[in-house]
């Protein structure tokens, strides 16, 4: 059996969703400097790349010890290992104050929902770990086990969605009162009582999403990165976002339409809406059914573009 090759290993850790919709999006200039803050496996920064001219610039963040592998050998890049939520500090320290275009693809790369390692998915046995940044302290095991009743019910009730978060808390506080929850198989068992056959993918996702979110603080980073998107992108210049739950979703159509995360958008004197952006796609972006077929796991992506007024 032969080796795979390093463009083949890219593409298995992560085949990117809505690639030429959301890069067609940020309208990219030749000589532009943009800024991919998901950079996973490098299939959106490639894309970048083909469409700069020789003067263009790309910064590539991740804050997965995993992603350096993919690392694009190009003197026109420049890779930041760190959380997108200090976009600003390391963009100042490479320099610069302003660019054409950020890009966001919020979902979990392949490679981490197939890595049995590192416990992102029900369907592999492994330990709860969840953690993006291995470096990070806190991991799902350690919520489990450690955060009490009441907080965790507000994990899996904001984070999750679920509606018996209440009655899942508990479990979890009953199941470690006899036994430390260190392994997927014990969430599992934990959670299982309380779906449906017809629900029992949906519900199990939705509880290992909400102690992802929670492990990572994915909603404080992202409100982070979106207003330092705002402060940083040159007027006219667009932002590209694809997220994949509806938390997320609401998150970036909220500061598109109105510049703040509630929806309150407010107006001037004369009736005029005090918005920093215009919202390039009044329709979310989705998929097309071949996509769809073709990589399942774009089924929940959706994109939406905005420019710098």
């Amino acid at each position: 059996m032969g080796i795979e090759s390093k463009d083949n290993q890219k593409a298995l850790y992560h085949v990117p969703a809505l690639l030429n919709e959301s890069i067609d999006g940020l309208k990219v200039l030749p000589s532009g400097i943009y800024v991919d803050v998901t950079f996973g496996g490098g299939g959106h920064s490639r894309e970048i790349l083909n469409r700069l001219g020789e003067n263009g610039r790309l910064l590539g963040f991740d804050q997965d010890e995993d992603a350096v592998a993919n690392i694009i050998p190009d003197n026109r890049f420049t890779f930041v290992r760190s959380n997108f939520r200090y976009l600003k500090n390391f963009l100042r320290y490479h320099g610069i104050n302003q660019v054409d275009g950020v890009i966001a693809d919020l979902g979990v790369s392949s490679h981490h929902f197939d890595d049995s390692v590192r416990g992102f998915s029900f369907r592999f046995s492994g330990d709860l770990d969840m953690r993006m940044n291995r470096g990070a302290s806190l991991n799902a095991a350690d919520i489990l086990n450690e955060y009490q009743e009441e907080k965790l019910a507000d994990v899996f009730y904001k984070w999750g969605e679920l509606k018996n978060a209440r009655r899942i808390a508990s479990s979890v506080v009953e199941y470690r009162s006899k036994k430390k929850i260190e392994k997927t198989d014990d969430l599992l068992e934990i959670v299982s009582p309380f779906t449906r056959r017809d629900k029992e993918k949906k519900i199990l996702a939705q509880a290992f999403q909400a102690l992802r979110i929670e492990v990572n603080g994915e909603m404080d980073a992202l409100t982070e990165m979106l207003v330092q998107s705002l402060e940083v992108l040159k007027p006219g210049g667009r932002l590209s976002v694809i997220s994949y739950h509806s938390l997320e979703d609401r998150l970036v159509k909220n500061f598109f339409r109105t510049g703040n995360f509630e929806g309150n958008l407010e107006k001037d004197f004369f009736g005029n809406p005090l918005t920093p952006f215009e919202v390039v796609n009044r329709k979310v972006i989705v998929p097309s059914d071949e996509e769809q077929r073709n990589n399942p796991r774009s089924r929940s992506a959706k994109l939406r573009v905005a420019e710098k007024i």
